[in-house]
């Protein structure tokens, strides 16, 4: 039986502060993470510094996003919801079927 993949849209939002290494050593995590639950990304790009629409916290009124295309299979997004929960790095994720 051949495994069924799909693909998907992320949106990822990264939580630098306090962070002194380079973005694109999160851009790395980020990369790992979705391998290692199955996926394969097959772009990714660093969207730059984007102030938020809804401020939550006076101390931080932005942060870095990410738009990753990628495939994975159907437990995909809930497994990433599940993984990335406890992560401090990441402050938001969105997933969507592209």
């Amino acid at each position: 039986m051949s495994q069924i993949s799909r693909k998907y849209k992320l949106t990822v939002i990264l939580d630098t502060r306090g962070y002194d290494a380079p973005v694109e050593s999160l851009q790395e995590k980020v990369t790992t993470m979705l391998t290692e639950l199955g996926g394969e990304v097959s772009a990714m790009e660093n969207l730059g510094r984007q102030e938020f629409i809804r401020v939550t916290e006076k101390d931080h009124t932005g942060d870095t996003y990410l738009l990753v295309e990628a495939s994975g299979p159907p437990s995909f997004p809930g497994d990433l919801q599940e993984r990335i929960r406890l992560d401090k790095q990441i402050k938001r994720i969105l997933v969507q079927s592209a």
